[in-house]
C-alpha cells in the first residue's frame, strides 16, 4: 500500500526533505548537522538527507548565525565575558553549528560591540 502511495506522489521523502530543511532553517535557525539529525529520527535515508542538506548555502548558513547571535547578544551585556560567550556558543551549539563557527561568530559580535576579546579562552579562534 505504502508504494502505490508514493507511486501517485503521496508519499514524496524527497520534498519533505527539502521543505523539512528550508522551514527549520529560516525558522528556527537550525545548521546542518542539527536538521540531518531531525530528518534521520523521521526516517529519511541517509541519502535524501545529504542531498536535502546540500541545498544549504555554507554562506546562508553563517548569516543565520550571525543573526541568531545579534539577537542574543544584547541580552547578556553585564555579564562576566566568559559567561557570554557560554551563552551565545552555547545557544549556537544546540541548534547545530559547529564550535569553530560558533566562536567564529561570537568574538566578530562581540568586537564589533567593542568588548575586548583577548581573554577569550584557549581554543576560541
Amino acid at each position: 500500500m505504502l508504494a502505490r502511495f508514493s507511486d501517485v506522489g503521496l508519499i514524496d521523502d524527497e520534498a519533505f526533505a527539502e521543505a523539512w530543511v528550508s522551514s527549520r532553517h529560516a525558522g528556527r535557525g537550525l545548521a546542518r548537522r542539527a536538521l540531518a539529525a531531525e530528518l534521520r529520527t523521521r526516517g529519511v535515508d541517509e541519502e535524501t538527507v545529504r542531498d536535502a542538506i546540500d541545498q544549504l548555502d555554507p554562506d546562508q548558513e553563517l548569516e543565520t548565525a550571525r543573526r541568531l547571535v545579534a539577537r542574543k547578544l544584547p541580552g547578556t551585556r553585564g555579564l562576566e565575558p566568559a559567561a557570554r560567550v557560554r551563552r551565545l556558543a552555547g545557544m549556537l551549539a544546540r541548534k547545530g553549528y559547529s564550535g569553530s563557527l560558533a566562536f567564529r561568530v561570537v568574538r566578530e559580535a562581540l568586537e564589533t560591540e567593542g568588548e575586548p576579546t583577548d581573554h577569550l579562552p584557549d581554543g576560541f579562534e
